[in-house]
């Protein structure tokens, strides 16, 4: 129950506090009504029945990838810049407990451009919004969501370790949401980068929530996304060890 309480009030805390950034909020709610809208004039252009449909689930995955990089990136980094870092460290309970409700929460909000993406493409642009597995899809969302925000998780965890680490994270956004298949199919990239997006998150929730909607195995990616999330507390938590070790060697916890 103690770490049920400190997950929920660390979420809840995050979701708040990222909505009163307004780079924050432009990332996540506005940058992905302008990357549908693009999306949807590229897909229309092809005249294939159901691309529109497609290209609305990427780009509502791809506001929840960018909402989750550019929040988990700079999570503990956030952190030391507001000079909580030390206490969070000294509190009784793991750093890594404090920090996954942060991770996941940076997720949380990118459920929102995946709401506005199908709702604008709908009304703004008369895509049919039709689930073929609609049970699946309420379960596939969550999902990605959490595999998500726990890779970001480990995100922040590595990240730490650089001053420029929301220009790091700025620069993997699209590279890796590529790689991912978050906007175009995995068929048309070369060979050799499928086995990288088969250790990322984002590969399994795309396909989880594409999969749900549109037809096909949706079990199977919801099932790695939830194995990837255990697969990346584990990491996150040997990396964030190693921070704290660092920091506490070299006397660099804070900023101040």
């Amino acid at each position: 129950m103690t770490y049920l309480r400190i997950f929920w009030t660390g979420w809840f805390f995050q979701l708040k506090n990222l909505t009163r950034s307004g780079l924050f909020v432009f990332t996540s709610l506005v940058e992905p009504l302008i990357i549908s809208t693009l999306s949807f004039y590229m897909f229309k252009a092809g005249h294939r029945p159901g691309t529109l449909f497609y290209a609305a689930l990427g780009a509502g995955v791809l506001g929840i990838w960018s909402s989750t990089l550019f929040g988990s990136g700079g999570a503990i980094s956030w952190q030391r810049w507001q000079g909580t870092l030390e206490l969070l460290v000294a509190a009784p309970p793991p750093l890594i407990a404090i920090v996954v409700p942060l991770a996941i929460a940076t997720s949380t909000i990118g459920m929102y451009s995946l709401t506005a993406t199908l709702l604008w493409g709908k009304f703004a642009f008369g895509i049919p919004f039709h689930l073929v597995h609609p049970l699946l899809f309420a379960v596939a969302v969550p999902a990605a969501v959490v595999g998500l925000g726990l890779f970001g998780l480990l995100i922040a965890s590595t990240f730490v370790l650089y001053r420029a680490a929301n220009a790091l994270a700025n620069m993997l956004e699209f590279p890796i949401a590529l790689v991912c298949g978050v906007m175009v199919p995995l068929s048309i990239l070369p060979g050799w980068s499928n086995p990288i997006g088969w250790v990322l998150a984002p590969t399994w929730g795309v396909r989880a929530i594409k999969r749900a909607a549109l037809g096909g195995d949706a079990v199977t990616p919801i099932l790695m996304c939830v194995g990837l999330g255990a697969v990346y507390v584990v990491l996150g938590a040997y990396f964030i060890r190693i921070m704290e070790r660092r920091a506490m060697q070299r006397a660099t916890l804070s900023l101040t």
